[in-house]
């Protein structure tokens, strides 16, 4: 049987494995600021947060984990 992988997870794997910049998803940033996924999209275009784009996507994004990390430990 094969195992479901969330598409998100799949590009974030693989951009991890191309580059050296450690990133996260919408999901993930928003779930390390105690955020629903829709209400961290509002935060990142409120605060001018790093969007990485993804190939092939105008509507997603990753985000920096370096940025959510500041965030979090400001708090």
């Amino acid at each position: 049987m094969q195992v479901f992988e969330d598409w998100n997870q799949k590009v974030k794997k693989t951009f991890n494995a191309t580059n050296p910049t450690a990133v996260l998803t919408v999901a993930e940033a928003g779930n390390a600021l105690g955020l629903s996924k829709d209400q961290m999209k509002l935060y990142v275009d409120k605060n001018k947060l790093t969007k990485v784009p993804i190939m092939r996507s105008v509507h997603r994004y990753l985000l920096l984990k370096s940025e959510i990390d500041d965030i979090v430990n400001k708090r």
